[in-house]
This record gives structure tokens, C-alpha cells and sequence, in this order.
């Protein structure tokens, strides 16, 4: 077998939800910050939790600089397209 190919494996990686340890996990990452997990979801809860599914598109064009579908044209020419 090759050596060095696996990544780093830490057996304590830490899972954190807002901002508090929820649970400790073996993986290839130390810390992992989660949004939902199952102590949290509405299907293990039994509780209506609101989340945040309308601001799935702010948040990609926030990390994507916001200009990823306002594609920019020179002047003097047309977008390509169909002939």
C-alpha cells in the first residue's frame, strides 16, 4: 500500500450547534459546525422549529461574491446563445 494517501483521522471531533457541543464523532475534519442535527430536527423533536429555506440563495450569492447571474457582456457584442 501507498503511504501518507488516508487523511488525518481525529477520534474526538467535536459537533457543535449554535455554538454548544452537541456531540463528539470520530471523522477526518477536528470540529464541524452543523445548522440541524437530530436533537434539533422536527422529526426527532416532535417541535415545529423554523428554518431558514429563503435565504438558501442569499447565502450562495453571498459566498459566490453575489454576481454568479448577473453575467457581464462587452459592448458591440451579443451573448452567446442559439444560431
Amino acid at each position: 500500500m501507498k503511504n501518507d494517501t488516508h487523511p488525518t483521522y481525529y477520534p474526538s471531533c467535536k459537533v457543535y450547534h449554535n455554538g454548544e457541543v452537541v456531540m463528539t464523532v470520530g471523522a477526518t475534519v477536528p470540529e464541524m459546525h452543523v445548522e440541524v442535527w437530530s436533537g434539533s430536527h422536527p422529526f426527532f423533536t416532535g417541535k415545529s422549529q423554523f428554518v431558514d429555506a429563503a435565504g438558501r440563495v442569499e447565502k450562495f450569492q453571498r459566498k459566490f461574491s453575489g454576481g454568479y447571474f448577473q453575467g457581464k457582456v462587452a459592448k458591440g457584442k451579443k451573448p452567446a446563445g442559439r444560431k
